[in-house]
């Protein structure tokens, strides 16, 4: 087939923060060294932050030496963190403040409230502003390799029917050529899925550990909102997991709160978005939403392996970087500082590489090393494993003394060997579990949430939700784990439905907010998520 092909010197996959820090910082070093080097970003959502999810709080230490003056440059960075709380939820009505002190990876002076969407737009035209091409809506669906080595992408077909025939407007791809590929994908990107396998990034390392986590952006009623304060819990209505939750009073009377699930759960028949649900009902939470109004609801799956999981970074061709690799700091519950950081290293080791006329990008791996992300995630390297190992209770405490008593440097480092999917338990084996039904005032169904992530799929398209063995769901999840799928995905893509007396699997694929949970968890790692056509997916406005 003949497709329109474009070169650059570096094509990078994902306008997340990372991918957009390279992209900044590579074209900075170009400029300050009057050299040329052209660089494209392709971007899967619709637009520039249309997919990106997040908390926020973010640290300023990358942003600031990406861009020292984004304060007179007018980055949306407003709200000042100005009072913490962290909570211990031991019932629906009662609730625990544990002292700072106790929990130092919970302070977050100097820190800000943010919208990680809102965020990256404003990077995006920092960079357009540097003459960077950046292409929304093309998501970059193949690697283009030549002799073992990664040239580029190839962007997706457009007007393909679900039967796989082209369709009146059908538009192929275009090759996007390249000296470097920079994987940005964030968490579980599917290109560096492949590339992990490809060239066994991950050998010698423990398998990477992942959370599911949910957010909803609120108007709360004036005299309920305390602009700046950040709370973060632990406990109810948790069933036998470290899930933990967060409430941050932005700007403009506005709240982004939150539920992260770790995905090593046990129970096939939690429903982590029903615990998100249920959690808002608690007294202490609760109180702040009373009269307000929920404007946005998202959801997407997180990296908190860490330092024992981090693969090889840098392959034949090009680099994995942020989230794609798995920089998370999870005892912080932040990664966009780290995300940054390991795009600016990404830039430097591609920027010497063309000053020095090298082809491989081997330097990444030290430059890593000696840097302060290294120093950051090797200080929380045990947060993960104590958790893992030991539970939501003596796991805790056994974290809480690694961080605040040793500050992270225990002679020892902790594995977690098992991976995410092989921790589920027989259906039969656990306790079933209910959930009280949404009111719709402060909890809802699954479906109204999935309206306001505006979600949009064309249904006429090939489903990128790939089933290896279409026989498995019914055949051996069902019976086994009650398919979990069912429960665990966050956007209700997923359903068991009989027809004619015979039970059958069914997915809704245009439901699907892409955030990837079913890639990880489904215990036969029977699905794979595949990207869909261009704009295809959520349109978060400031997430």
């Amino acid at each position: 087939m003949q497709r329109e092909s474009m070169e650059y010197d570096v094509v990078i996959v994902g306008a997340g923060p990372s991918g957009l820090s390279t992209a900044i910082k590579l074209k900075q070093l170009a400029t300050d060294n009057k050299s040329e080097i052209s660089i494209c970003v392709v971007e899967k959502g619709s637009e520039v932050g249309a997919h990106i999810l997040s908390g926020n709080v973010i640290d300023p230490k990358a942003l600031n030496e990406l861009i020292p003056d984004w304060e007179e440059k007018g980055a949306p960075l407003k709200t000042k963190v100005n009072k913490d709380s962290v909570r211990y939820l031991l019932t629906e009505s009662i609730t625990i403040s544990a002292p700072l002190m106790f929990v130092p990876t919970f302070k977050n002076h100097g820190n800000y409230i943010i919208s990680l969407g809102n965020l990256c737009r404003w990077l995006a035209e920092y960079a357009e502003s540097l003459e960077i091409d950046i292409f929304a809506g093309f998501p970059a669906s193949e690697l283009i390799f030549e002799d073992d080595k990664v040239t580029g992408v190839l962007t997706g077909d457009m007007g393909i029917d679900s039967k796989g025939e082209k369709k009146p407007g059908y538009e192929p791809g275009i090759e996007l050529k390249a000296k470097f590929t920079v994987l940005a994908e964030g968490c579980r990107g599917h290109l560096g899925k492949q590339i992990i396998s490809k060239y066994k990034l991950d050998e010698g390392k423990d398998p990477q550990h992942y959370g599911i986590g949910f957010k909803e952006v609120w108007d709360l009623k004036s005299d309920l909102h305390e602009e700046g304060l950040v709370i973060h819990t632990l406990g109810w209505p948790a069933k036998g997991t470290v899930s933990g939750s967060y409430f941050y009073h932005g700007e403009n009377n506005q709240a982004f709160i939150g539920y992260v699930v770790p995905l090593d759960y046990k129970n096939p028949h939690l429903s982590p978005y029903d615990e998100f649900q249920q959690w808002k009902h608690q007294a202490s939470i609760g109180k702040y939403l009373e009269g307000g109004k929920r404007v946005a609801y998202g959801a997407r799956a997180l990296i908190k392996g860490g330092f024992q999981s981090l693969p090889k970074m840098n392959f034949p061709g090009g680099l994995l970087i942020g989230d794609n690799a798995g920089t998370l700091n999870f005892p912080r519950i932040k990664g966009t500082h780290t995300a940054m950081k390991s795009g600016i290293l990404a830039a430097e080791t591609i920027f010497d590489s063309f000053q020095n006329k090298d082809s491989g990008l081997e330097e990444y791996e030290d430059r890593f090393t000696s840097s302060w992300i290294n120093s950051e995630l090797h200080k929380a390297r045990n947060w993960n494993p104590f958790l893992h190992k030991f539970g939501p209770y003596l796991g805790v405490l056994l974290a809480a003394i690694d961080q605040f008593i040793f500050r992270g440097k225990l002679p020892f480092t902790l594995r977690a060997q098992e991976p995410d999917h092989d921790c589920l338990k027989k259906a039969d084996e656990m306790p079933k579990t209910s959930y009280p039904k949404p009111d719709g005032v402060i909890s809802f169904d699954i479906l109204s949430s999935v309206f306001l992530s505006n979600t949009n799929h064309a249904e006429d398209q090939p489903c990128h939700l790939i089933l290896k063995d279409e026989t498995i769901p019914i055949s051996e999840n069902l019976p086994l784990y009650d398919e979990p799928a069912q429960r665990y995905c966050p956007a209700g893509v997923y359903e068991v439905i009989e027809e004619e007396g015979i039970k059958k699997f069914q997915i809704n694929a245009q439901n699907c907010v892409h955030c990837k949970t079913c890639d990880i968890k489904d215990p036969a790692q029977n699905i794979v998520w595949i990207t869909p056509e261009g704009t295809g997916g959520p349109n978060y406005p400031n997430m």
